[in-house]
């Protein structure tokens, strides 16, 4: 088995990758992928938070 990339380690203070940006390109092929389009603002925070969580933490917090 090979080593992960993932999360980040270890975790930069400030990325500049990870924008807003990042954030909607990832909503968008989810929705194109069949799952519903972000519908408020809380589900945009949720996702930035879950697709932070992968790139920095390694899961759930």
């Amino acid at each position: 088995m090979s080593e992960r990339s993932y999360p980040i380690q270890p975790q930069p203070e400030d990325d500049a990758r990870f924008t807003l940006g990042l954030v909607l390109d990832v909503a968008d092929v989810l929705e194109k992928h069949g799952y519903p389009p972000i519908a408020s603002g809380r589900d945009f925070v949720e996702l930035q938070l879950a697709l932070f969580r992968f790139l920095y933490t390694g899961g759930a917090q």
